[in-house]
């Protein structure tokens, strides 16, 4: 083998071809560097003395189906200017790596469409060989995400395993990316996130949030002249499930004909009426179940007629439209729509907000599923960090349907 092939071939440049062995179906290249080339790994002086040899072992390319490894001895020398002893720098490797560098882009590059498991099987490596390829490479990039251009954010939480344990999502709404990873949920897991972002001297015009009064409390301590939005999504959520109870109720007071009607119309009493299904009769199914009690057909129609708050001309319009709503929910005597026209009451100003700065946290919550359906394909993540680092890369994620 030529000098000029390590180079072209593996990416080893500087140094010289001595033998090929063949050893249990691996390809072993050994190599090793003149004796003039010796430099200081700090100071990179050239006035070094030789003071013996230690012999490393690299995974290299593969060649067809046949891993690959590079043997090195590496030069040991006292430097004159220094006063130490050290090995000479590896050029075509980095510290404390038993992989060369165009081994670790081969591998970053089979990890955009193959499983870490499935990576480490075509290189013949262990799993953790590759998971710290990963890791290496995304906390390079994407550990501390740039936070001076921020200007409409979208804060949520995210159930990540069971016992209540949650991770805090901060996403920049103008580009898509997670900016912000906090442990837990509420205003303590914003405070690393403040400290970045007070010492990055960003402007946030515009917060997307939902009606957390922790979230909303934090925000507005920490950011005075931002506009708080709550979302459209976590509004509707609400309405969603105070529907769900009440239907939950009438279930159980019902007659056992009524509850043959009520049975199963749960998911039809959530979807928007032109979603429901006329082949499989959804509509008429809906129609029969509202007709069994005055109070859920009121609490559903509520819900559809809300719908139209977001779609005002304006802000004097949607005014008028939420006081509206609010006083014929409280004088419907039902128990739920009086609960949710006080909750809107109290949270009026954030709901009207939208009509100032039109963002909402859709994106986020597709974010959220993405964070799901990842976790999920890895059947979790047992390095926490790894996967906060994921994460903050799930931007450049694409998932696509195949079969």
């Amino acid at each position: 083998m030529s000098t000029s092939l390590l180079y072209h071939a593996f990416g080893i440049r500087g140094y010289e071809y001595v033998r090929t062995q063949y050893q249990d179906g691996q390809v072993i290249f050994t190599i090793r560097q003149e004796r003039r080339s010796y430099r200081c790994g700090a100071c990179n002086s050239r006035d070094v003395r030789p003071k013996g040899r230690a012999e490393r072992r690299f995974h290299s390319l593969p060649i067809g189906g046949k891993s690959t490894a590079v043997v090195f001895c590496i030069p040991r020398v006292a430097c004159q200017n220094c006063g130490v002893v050290r090995q000479v720098k590896v050029n075509f490797a980095d510290a404390r790596r038993t992989y060369t560098k165009a081994f670790e882009r081969y591998a970053l590059e089979l990890s955009r469409h193959m499983t870490i498991l499935d990576v480490a099987h075509h290189l013949d490596v262990s799993w953790d060989v590759i998971k710290d390829i990963q890791q290496r490479d995304l906390s390079r990039r994407y550990s501390r995400p740039k936070l001076k251009h921020l200007q409409h954010i979208a804060i949520d939480e995210i159930a990540v395993a069971k016992g209540h344990r949650y991770l805090t999502i901060v996403l920049d709404l103008d580009s898509g990316a997670v900016v912000f990873v906090g442990d837990g949920k509420g205003g303590d897991a914003l405070k690393p996130f403040w400290r970045r972002l007070r010492a990055s001297k960003a402007r946030i015009d515009a917060v997307a949030m939902d009606m957390s009064a922790a979230y909303r409390q934090a925000v507005s301590s920490y950011l005075p002249k931002a506009t708080i939005v709550f979302d459209h999504f976590h509004v509707v959520k609400l309405f969603n499930q105070k529907l769900s109870d009440l239907r939950r109720t009438l279930y159980r007071q019902a007659t056992a004909a009524n509850k043959e009607v009520l049975k199963g119309t749960r998911w039809l009493l959530l979807k928007n009426p032109e979603n429901l299904d006329v082949e499989q009769n959804e509509k008429r199914r809906l129609t029969e179940a509202l007709k069994l009690n005055k109070s859920l057909a009121t609490a559903y129609y509520m819900k559809d007629d809300f719908r139209q708050f977001w779609e005002q001309p304006g802000m004097r319009f949607a005014t008028l439209f939420l006081d509206g709503w609010i006083r014929r929910a409280k004088a419907s005597g039902i128990k739920m729509l009086r609960q949710i026209a006080k909750t809107l009451e109290a949270h009026r100003a954030g709901l009207l907000a939208y009509y100032d700065v039109q963002i909402t946290s859709g994106p986020l919550e597709g974010t959220n599923n993405k964070i799901k359906t990842m976790k999920r394909q890895a059947y979790g993540f047992r390095d926490h960090e790894f996967f906060k680092l994921k994460i903050l890369a799930i931007h450049e994620t694409r998932y696509a349907l195949v079969g």
